[in-house]
This record gives C-alpha cells, sequence and structure tokens, in this order.
C-alpha cells in the first residue's frame, strides 16, 4: 500500500508554486461539456478528483484533449450519454456537478447519488429542490437521481442553508433555462465566482457571484472559449500553516492574497509573520505559536477546508485553544491520530479543546480525509523522529506533486510502496 514517510524535525523554508483551484476545477469543467464546440481551459490542477471528472467527461462521449499537464481541452458536441456511472460518483462527489450540467443543456440526465470524503453529512436536497423550481421532475431509485425536463424555465430560488454544491449545480442548470432565475443565499466562496466566470465567458448571463443573491438570465447556447483557473485558496493556506507548524520561511507564490485573508489574520494572531505582495504570501513561523480560537464558517469566514491544519499549528501553541466546527460534523477524526503524536486535543461534539504542547513525536498515521491528511503530514514534518502516513490516496485527490513541492521546501519525506523503500528511507536519514 502506498504511504508517505517522512522525517521530521527541519522547518519548511522555500517559495512554492500554487496550482489551479480543485473546487473550481471540477465546476467548471462538467460546465465545458454545455459548449456547443471547443473549451481551452489552463490551470487544471493535476490531481485525482480533476482526472476522475475528466474520465466521467469521457464516459458520456465528450472529447477530452490533454494539451500538457494542467491544460485540457473539452468538446461536448459528440455527448450521447446521459447516464453518469456509479464508479465516478462513488470515488469523486463533484461528479454531481454533470447533473446541472447535463439537465441545463440536454434537459436530461441520470447520476449516481454521490460519495466523497467522509467528513460528515453533505445532503443534495438543495439542489434536487432546485432542478424541481427550474420546471424539472426529479425521482431517486435505487441510489440513482433522474432529472428530466420538457424545457427549464427561471425561477425564484431560496437555498434553506448555504450549500456550495447546490450554488454551482442550479447556476450550470439555469444559465441555459428560459427566462430569468434569482439565487438567494447562495455561497459565495471564491470558486463561485470563477465558476460564473467561466460560464459567462461562453455566453452565459450571470450577475452577482460572490454576492447572497445570484441573477440569471436564460441564454440559448454557449460557446467555446479559453480559460484559466483561479490558484487554489486551500492549498495556498496548507503550505502557509505548515510554513507556522515546522517554525518555517514559506513564499506561496501565484495566489490571489483577498482569497487568503482570514487565513493569514488567524495566522498572525498566532504570532507569525505574514507579509503579502500582489500575487504572493509569505509566512515566516513563529518560535512558539501564541493560542487562538478558530470557528469555521462560510466564505469569507474560516474555511473548513483549513480547519485540520490550523489545529495541528494550534496544537504546538503555548496555551490553550478552542476550534468550532460549523460546517460538517465529522471532521475531527483526525484528532485521534494527532493525539498519538504527543498532542493533547479533546472532542465535545463540535469543539475542540486544544492544549498546546512543545513538540510532537513521530508516528504510524491513517489520513481519514483529504484535508486532515495534508494536515497529518505537516505534523510530521514538525514532529520528532520518522512518521509514517497511510491511505494518501485521499491527499492525492487534492494535491498536485505534494511531495515535490515538499521537498523544495527542504522537506524529508517520499512516497513508498515497500518495506524496502521505507527502511531505506529510515537508513539515509538515521
Amino acid at each position: 500500500m502506498d504511504a508517505y514517510i517522512v522525517k521530521g524535525g527541519a522547518p519548511l523554508k522555500g517559495m512554492v508554486t500554487i496550482g489551479g483551484a480543485k473546487n473550481a476545477a471540477l465546476g467548471i469543467l462538467a460546465g465545458a461539456i454545455m459548449a456547443d464546440s471547443t473549451v481551452s481551459i489552463d490551470n487544471v490542477p493535476n490531481v485525482r478528483d480533476t482526472g476522475v471528472m475528466l474520465q466521467a467527461i469521457e464516459g458520456i462521449g465528450a472529447k477530452v484533449q490533454h494539451v500538457y499537464s494542467n491544460s485540457v481541452q473539452i468538446n461536448g458536441t459528440g455527448i450521447t450519454n446521459i447516464d453518469v456511472e456509479y464508479d465516478y460518483i462513488r470515488r469523486i462527489r463533484a461528479s454531481y456537478y454533470l447533473l446541472g450540467a447535463l439537465l441545463g443543456k440536454y434537459h436530461e440526465a441520470s447520476v449516481a447519488l454521490p460519495g466523497g470524503c467522509a467528513i460528515g453529512s453533505r445532503p443534495i436536497d438543495q439542489h434536487l429542490k432546485g432542478f424541481r423550481a427550474l420546471g424539472a421532475s426529479v425521482d431517486l431509485d435505487h441510489g440513482m437521481i433522474y432529472a428530466k425536463a420538457e424545457h427549464l424555465h427561471g425561477a425564484h430560488i431560496y437555498f434553506d442553508v448555504v450549500s456550495v454544491g447546490a450554488t454551482i449545480n442550479l447556476m450550470l442548470a439555469a444559465c441555459m433555462a428560459d427566462g430569468y432565475t434569482v439565487l438567494e443565499n447562495v455561497a459565495k466562496e471564491p470558486h463561485i465566482v470563477d465558476v460564473a466566470n467561466f460560464l459567462n465567458a461562453m455566453g452565459a448571463d450571470i450577475r452577482g457571484a460572490g454576492t447572497d443573491v445570484i441573477r440569471i438570465n436564460g441564454v440559448r447556447r454557449l460557446h467555446g472559449t479559453t480559460y484559466s483557473i483561479i490558484p487554489d485558496q486551500i492549498e495556498a493556506g496548507t503550505f502557509m500553516a505548515g510554513a507556522a507548524i515546522t517554525h518555517g520561511d514559506v513564499t506561496v507564490n501565484n495566489v490571489i492574497p483577498k482569497h487568503l485573508e482570514c487565513i493569514s489574520a488567524k495566522l498572525a494572531e498566532m504570532g507569525c509573520t505574514v507579509i503579502e505582495d500582489d500575487e504572493s504570501v509569505r509566512v515566516i513561523g513563529a518560535e512558539r505559536l501564541r493560542p487562538a480560537n478558530v470557528k469555521t464558517l462560510p466564505y469569507p469566514g474560516f474555511p473548513t477546508d483549513m480547519q485540520p491544519q490550523i489545529t495541528v499549528a494550534l496544537s504546538l501553541a503555548d496555551g490553550s485553544s478552542l476550534v468550532t466546527e460549523s460546517i460538517f460534523e465529522n471532521r475531527f477524526k483526525y484528532v485521534d491520530e494527532l493525539n498519538r503524536m504527543g498532542a493533547h486535543i479533546q472532542v465535545e461534539g463540535n469543539t475542540a479543546y486544544v492544549t498546546g504542547v512543545s513538540q510532537l513525536t513521530g508516528a504510524q498515521l491513517a489520513a481519514p480525509d483529504l484535508r486532515a491528511g495534508a494536515a497529518l503530514v505537516m505534523a510530521a514534518l514538525s514532529a520528532d523522529g520518522f512518521s509514517k502516513i497511510e491511505d494518501i490516496h485521499f491527499i492525492q485527490r487534492g494535491y498536485e506533486d505534494f511531495v515535490g513541492k515538499l521537498r523544495g521546501l527542504g522537506a524529508k519525506i517520499e512516497e513508498v510502496d515497500d518495506d524496502y523503500k521505507e527502511r531505506k528511507f529510515k537508513l539515509r536519514y538515521a
């Protein structure tokens, strides 16, 4: 089984270039099939999730051409199949964006109920409510969602809860519906804005993305375009947290500092030096971090996808901290792993009570999900001794060349698939 083997104790230092936003890419790749000609997309992160999405797109008949590792061309004119196979949904939850895209263009879609990381309940009732409001009949049968409409029409839709997935899916479906659609209480994350900008580049008429209300004038057709995906806010935040955790000095390049303000502010509160430039952020870790309280909230609040990374940093702070998770109820599954490294964290309900320690120690670990897995890697890099992180397929879902980028910052880390390579690594750094 593939795993990461890590020798901790060295601070991360240097520069790292951030790739395209995974969460934006998934919506954009799905939306590309709605055009009536070729769409070229640049800055596509080369991670497992985007790979699975592209396979799903090919599986329904679209043509996908990889221009190079981070650029693809998609032509959806040859789509003859509106059934998205279960295997894609099982491997990547965001394949359900093909439901909105297919329904919007072909007025019919069949997609399996989604899977993904088990970080908590993520119901799709807001998606289905929105599709029905646009005029589609939606049925659930034997684990499949069937959506069909004679024609889609504009509607006024108020989301009962803020949902990134539902916001993107309804933008996809409504942008080719007849008439005017208003989406209220929508998500405001940067990748929502990016998906809207992409659809507008193809000829859609979407206004208000990034605010509470999105207004959409339906259009009859979408055309090809060339588009570049925004930098990944969470990848950038992970390396910023890594600088704090390892007492390092890391400059993350190719970022939009505005998207990182809540992370930058929290790290500064914890004693780090944070220096922003036009397209980069430098984080210099403190000799000993200060405690802080963190509560995850929808954007522009502190992102739930950064909660494990900041908790690792707070586990090394000089004092007690509170971390409150308000988005997903199962997002503290990594705490047991972190406590095995010597952290002092107690979870009660949706709150983690963190008492900082001066040093973590290496341990055998398992990544429970994507972001927690990356956080455990950062913990291992700060720990005394060797650590082994298993189930790294979770991490590879969302971080491109994670090992290579960490090595570029001085980390001692290697991906291994047998005991011999693990022993060889330990002898090298003994």
